[in-house]
């Protein structure tokens, strides 16, 4: 459990640090908000299966803000820090796999990709939109940025999967 997280913490933290130019605006940063129907996750894989698109999803607890910071010193209370770094905390207790169908009319918000093809152009755009399709072809493609380093709110109705926003990492 702690090994996935510290690996994608730090897998994360790596990228940004060698991926310094990236830039974002987190003043205009509005969290997802919770709701029963959503999940956050990190995406394993996807792919088609019968015709189906599928989403192998690795449920996390995304915590932010004093709630982040609670949780934080209750899990880490030897940590010599009085509060999370970066504003956020995840708990990721259980590393079940979940297989959700993807529907095929799915809502795609990005907050930061390769736009361009230069991934020295990546700048954070709040809540981009993108056709399905393209979040296939860009979790895909690990080239240049690794689209299985950021947590998705995956937002469930009816057993299947209608909207995928990409969670945004300070």
């Amino acid at each position: 459990m702690w090994n996935k997280l510290l690996i994608s913490f730090t897998a994360v933290l790596f990228g940004f640090m060698s991926l310094g130019f990236i830039q974002a605006n987190t003043q205009d940063y509005t969290p997802v908000p919770k709701s029963p129907d959503t999940h956050v996750a990190y995406i394993d894989r996807i792919y088609t299966e019968n015709g189906t698109l599928y989403i192998d999803a690795d449920y996390i607890s995304w915590y932010e803000g004093e709630e982040a910071n609670k949780m934080f010193l209750e899990r880490e209370p030897d940590s010599g820090l009085t509060e999370v770094p970066d504003g956020y905390y995840i708990v990721n207790d259980d590393n079940a796999i979940t297989k959700l169908p993807v529907s095929p009319n799915a809502e795609v918000l990005m907050q930061i990709y390769n736009r361009t093809g230069n991934v020295e152009e990546a700048t954070t755009n709040w809540n981009e939109k993108i056709d399905l399709n393209k979040f296939v072809s860009l979790f895909a493609d690990d080239t240049d940025m690794n689209m299985k380093d950021y947590p998705y709110h995956l937002e469930v109705e009816n057993g299947k999967i209608v909207k995928i926003t990409q969670q945004f990492i300070p």
